[in-house]
């Protein structure tokens, strides 16, 4: 009976099957892109940078107490690690199917905030980064210019102050890896002869950056208890964090009666790369 309707008013039925083919064209743009549930793991990786440590200090001192933390989590399948001779450390953690990745990596964190007692100082400066991501990349983007002027530091800052950022704010994009990255940073090179000379070793002068190369409060004048003729308070300011190379040639390394001797007498100091262990062609 159902079927005879539509046999005997076959205007009707190719009306209604042309809505439902228009109902369905109008629908695929809103159809989800992934047909089938997730068959791939959940990942957390936990990186971090211990500057100047080989392969081998990196793994004692960073990644194996970042692994025995992490070690037990809830739903935790496996984890694998890597420890590079640049200084880096990157530890994935895979969780079972179903974990929620949110409650995943927030476990990971609180570990990991756990084992930050026992990492280096340096560790804990430059900070531990832990994103819910995979370790693999699904796109590479290369930035030249044929311009001399924006050298491979120019172009990794640009990259890391205007595109980066934007690319991360991408629906879908976990994280933004730039290869072979040159940070500014400011370089003292150390002329080991100049420093026998002088009598000042490489600690001598790490520990004259930290204390004058420091920003800190220097109160006011006037502040109560002040004397009674005293009718006004002021601010004051003091030179901070020093932001030039001569400023950091200028730092006093040792001091004695009728001599100074500054960073600039047993070394010299250039705004360059954070670190220059690793470098990336593209196409040549």
């Amino acid at each position: 009976m159902f079927t005879k309707f539509f046999i005997t008013r076959p205007i009707f039925a190719g009306v209604l099957a042309a809505l439902i083919m228009l109902g369905g064209a109008l629908s695929i743009p809103t159809l989800p892109v992934a047909g089938y549930p997730s068959v791939s793991p959940p990942q957390v990786t936990v990186s971090s940078v211990y500057i100047g440590a080989d392969a081998a200090a990196v793994e004692q001192s960073v990644t194996n107490p970042l692994e025995q933390q992490i070690n037990g989590a809830e739903g935790l399948r496996y984890l694998s690690s890597t420890s590079s001779d640049d200084g880096t450390s990157n530890i994935t953690a895979t969780f079972d199917l179903g974990r929620d990745l949110d409650k995943a990596e927030q476990d990971v964190q609180n570990r990991v905030n756990v084992a930050e007692g026992v990492l280096p100082g340096q560790v804990k400066q430059t900070g531990i980064q832990v994103n819910k991501n995979s370790s693999s990349f699904v796109m590479a983007i290369a930035l030249t210019s044929d311009n001399p002027k924006y050298d491979t530091l120019f172009l990794s800052n640009y990259a890391d102050r205007y595109i980066t950022q934007a690319i991360k704010r991408v629906k879908g994009v976990g994280n933004v890896i730039i290869f072979g990255e040159r940070k500014y940073a400011m370089r003292l090179w150390l002329d080991p002869q100049k420093l026998q000379a002088y009598g000042v070793t490489s600690d001598d002068v790490t520990s004259a950056l930290s204390e004058q190369n420091a920003q800190v409060a220097a109160g006011s004048i006037g502040h109560p208890p002040a004397p009674s003729n005293q009718p006004y308070e002021m601010k004051v300011r003091v030179e901070g964090r020093l932001t030039s190379p001569d400023e950091f040639a200028n730092i006093i390394v040792k001091s004695g009666p009728g001599y100074l001797v500054r960073v600039s007498d047993v070394g010299r100091v250039e705004l360059g790369a954070e670190d220059y262990s690793t470098d990336l062609n593209y196409n040549g």
